[in-house]
């Protein structure tokens, strides 16, 4: 997104910051005074859901390692660990103008809780699954589709949360923080999968603990202490739903920045076949795969934690650009690798790449929407995600079935240089663009769509 071993270094700094959430807080509206790398840290709300997050996405990326070691043991055929990225893909694209404008319209707060409860109802659902020993992997399909749906929700409502926080000058610091801690449970929640289900021979134990961390998500959930949140007046309108969809195709610099992550993850993505070349090209078994699948998060946090302290000031765009490029090169080179730990430097170092492009893009989503267009903005731009991972997992499953599992990488990966490329022409102000936070403050949903600030 390489450890050698299934823990997290408790001496880190983002572990360290995170562990201080479970002390007292003060006063809920306390202005940050320490460290500006850390300001974020120093608004409670943040701490709180930071720690529920990092307990949720541990719980569904050693689920994740699980399911896929699970389909491929009972199938060996790499199109069905693609089916099973479709299959999580197919509510974020059939729900997003609902989830989005569910999220504008309903408090955040409880549908994120009520999302977290439902992700530990499909790691029981996964759990009762394995216990019955089926053969078949369509209830794996099922469940995929139900935990897809609660993602729907949890999507678009989560990336607007995070506004909501923090004041406005320490968002980028925020969004940075976030990143950083996320790929921090991407490092362990799949390393702790595999050494589980690589120890065990069944993943009835990575299953149960899935549902207990989604569970103490949801009971955290309610020290989270939010205002009433001030939004402008929504007017019913047959078009509300769309308006996200309006204001990104309308706003270029926008719509080049997620299309780019979009197009560069669909072709570029090889995480749908890391349990390929775990068992049949690296040899590294189930414990390996969870190595593989941590090591673009070791790389995401490390660079994470560096943007955090050294904030992206100038040439924004430039810099997601050749990022980008970065890993697609890096990608082919994993692509052609037979040895364990040169692929496992090559998937952290594309980690470390793809992590600048996701700060620089939600920072930009999120600074440049009002807040009573996020949810709508933030749904589209899950569907742009989910497009590029889950509908990526498919596309390198079908690719890697009709021309093998190595050509399927690294003609995924000389097709994101291509775009890069691509894009750099096709959308000039993104290229051009120096700093990332805007100077102005953005308008009111209704005027934002209207004015030329919307359009190239």
């Amino acid at each position: 997104m390489c450890l050698g071993n299934s823990t997290v270094d408790l001496g880190s700094p983002a572990i360290k910051i995170l562990y201080g959430t479970l002390k007292t807080d003060a006063n809920l509206n306390e202005k940050p005074s320490g460290p500006s790398s850390r300001a974020a840290f120093q608004y409670p709300n943040f701490r709180r859901y930071m720690v529920a997050r990092f307990l949720v996405t541990i719980a569904l990326e050693m689920q994740s390692v699980a399911i896929g070691w699970q389909i491929y043991a009972i199938t060996h055929r790499p199109l069905d660990l693609g089916l099973a990225g479709l299959a999580q893909f197919l509510p974020s694209i059939c729900l997003f103008t609902f989830t989005g404008h569910v999220a504008d319209r309903h408090p955040r707060q409880r549908i994120i809780q009520t999302c977290y409860a439902g992700f530990a109802v499909c790691s029981c659902l996964l759990l009762a699954f394995t216990v019955f020993r089926s053969q078949s992997v369509y209830p794996i399909y099922a469940i995929l589709l139900l935990n897809g749906t609660v993602r729907a929700f949890q999507g678009p409502a989560g990336q607007a949360f995070i506004p909501l926080l923090v004041e406005r000058t320490h968002f980028p610091n925020a969004v940075a923080w976030a990143s950083s801690l996320f790929q921090v449970a991407t490092i362990a929640g799949p390393m702790l999968g595999g050494v589980l289900y690589g120890v065990t021979g069944t993943p009835l134990l990575v299953y149960s603990i899935a549902a207990a961390a989604s569970a103490t998500a949801f009971i955290l959930f309610y020290r989270l202490s939010l205002p009433p949140a001030e939004r402008a007046p929504v007017l019913p309108s047959q078009n509300l739903v769309f308006d996200g969809l309006r204001y990104i195709w309308r706003n270029k610099l926008v719509l080049g920045a997620i299309s780019l992550d979009l197009f560069a993850v669909l072709l570029g993505g090889a995480v749908a076949l890391l349990p390929v070349y775990a068992r049949e090209i690296l040899n590294a078994g189930a414990v390996g795969l969870g190595i593989l699948r941590s090591a673009p998060g070791v790389g995401a946090v490390i660079m994470s934690i560096v943007v955090a302290h050294w904030p992206l000031r100038r040439r924004a765009g430039a810099t997601m650009l050749w990022c980008v490029f970065a890993f697609g090169i890096f990608t082919v080179l994993f692509g052609t690798s037979r040895n364990l730990t040169f692929s496992v430097l090559c998937l952290l170092l594309a980690g470390a790449a793809d992590s600048v492009s996701v700060i620089i893009r939600h920072t930009m989503v999120q600074l440049s929407t009002p807040d009573e267009m996020r949810g709508r903005v933030s749904a589209v731009n899950m569907v742009f995600i989910s497009t590029s991972n889950e509908v990526g997992q498919f596309e390198s499953g079908l690719t890697a079935q009709w021309f093998g599992t190595v050509p399927a990488v690294v003609l995924g990966g000389l097709g994101t240089i291509a775009v890069v490329g691509l894009w750099a022409w096709l959308f000039p102000r993104l290229r051009r663009l120096d700093r990332l936070v805007p100077e102005e403050v953005p308008k009111t949903g209704a005027e934002l769509l209207e004015s030329e600030y919307a359009s190239d």
